[in-house]
């Protein structure tokens, strides 16, 4: 089986008072980088996984999150990870 890497980005817009809290929760989650955030609720993520299925369990964990509003996949990209023989160094 090959191994693949999953990196997606999305917008997400939370309610202005609850930035902190979703804050917090994405930062909890395995993958999940927040690269910026507005005083007004607007997030850009990204998230990385090893499957479609763990990014996809993210993406449905930050919907589920109080406090957010809306998430927007804005890019997905997949690449095969190149398995290292014995040979490499």
């Amino acid at each position: 089986m090959t191994q693949e890497y999953h990196v997606t980005s999305l917008v997400v817009h939370a309610a202005p008072g609850q930035v902190a809290n979703v804050t917090e929760d994405i930062n909890a989650l395995a993958g999940a980088d927040i690269h910026a955030v507005t005083d007004e609720g607007k997030f850009i993520i990204t998230l990385e996984g090893a499957t479609q299925s763990a990014i996809l369990d993210n993406v449905e964990a930050i919907n589920a999150l109080s406090g957010v509003l809306s998430s927007s996949l804005v890019y997905h990209q997949v690449e095969p990870l190149e398995e290292k023989s014995e040979e490499t160094p």
